[in-house]
């Protein structure tokens, strides 16, 4: 197998911009992920340079979408599920993607539009309700659909069922798995599990991507828990996990930093950001 590439989850901020310029200018981001809804808002179109790396990375076959809204697990299929997929081809057909994922879970209901992703028991009706899903991603796709694993969790049983339950659900479409580590790392510390034998649940034969982010800390229930929220720096812990997953997961194309963009403040900021990407680039390329 060839060395995987190493990218970047593209946002159309002036703070992203700003902190990325340099690795794109030093010729070090070999793809991108694009989030879809990014460039559905009205209010916030697209700047040239966002549509400019959109079609360059398209055309050298390594751009990536990655749904956020899709809710492919919700019970029942709304027609704003509809409408999503037809927002979703539209944006396909103008930059085509190697692959085009999701997240696990749900976070769309009858009376309820959006929120956080939630888990789902791993049930036979919640497992058909996700193969519909992937199965329509699929029809307007044009290529190889995934997921990605999902952070939260209502207590051990989520835990340790979500692994199976993904390949459940990724076996009825031949799908990949996109391998979040500090989603992975917020069930280890959250739940006090080892982080090798919650991998090891896993179908990793199916990991073509692998996300890398930061997050940040909250109080519940009298406890500390980690939130995957995307706005600060990688965890040393996660950014050490980065080579035991790659180690198991043979068949990954691409290792991914995302960042949510807004949250780049300061200079100091940007330079945290820019030396994760680069401990990444050296971790594909070493």
């Amino acid at each position: 197998m060839s060395r995987p590439k190493a990218g970047l989850s593209l946002m159309n901020t002036p703070d992203f911009a700003a902190a990325a310029k340099s690795l794109f200018e030093a010729g070090m981001v070999d793809a991108l992920e694009w989030s879809f809804e990014i460039g559905w808002s009205e209010r916030n179109p697209l700047p040239p340079w966002t549509e400019s790396l959109l079609d360059f990375f398209s055309s050298e076959d390594a751009l990536y979408g990655h749904g956020v809204s899709g809710s492919l697990l919700s019970a029942t299929w709304t027609p704003r599920q509809e409408a999503w997929l037809q927002r979703v081809a539209e944006d396909i057909q103008r930059w085509p993607c190697r692959g085009v994922s999701e997240h696990f879970g749900y976070m769309a209901a009858e009376g309820w539009e959006a929120g956080p992703p939630l888990p789902v028991p791993f049930v036979e009706p919640a497992l058909q309700a996700g193969r519909r899903g992937l199965r329509r991603l699929r029809e307007v796709a044009g290529a190889q659909v995934g997921l990605e694993n999902l952070a939260l969790a209502m207590g051990l049983r989520d835990v340790w069922d979500q692994g199976p339950f993904l390949e459940a659900l990724l076996s009825e479409v031949d799908g990949y798995l996109v391998l979040d580590l500090h989603n992975l790392w917020c069930q280890v510390v959250n739940y006090g599990v080892s982080f090798l034998e919650l991998l090891d649940t896993y179908p990793t034969r199916r990991v073509r991507v692998i996300h890398v982010s930061g997050g940040s800390w909250a109080t519940a229930a009298g406890g500390r828990w980690r939130r995957d929220t995307h706005d600060g720096e990688v965890p040393a812990p996660v950014m050490a996990l980065l080579p035991m997953a790659l180690q198991r997961c043979r068949r990954t194309e691409v290792v991914i930093l995302e960042r949510l963009g807004g949250t780049i403040r300061t200079q100091h900021e940007a330079e945290r950001f820019q030396q994760d990407y680069a401990a990444i680039w050296e971790m594909v390329n070493g």
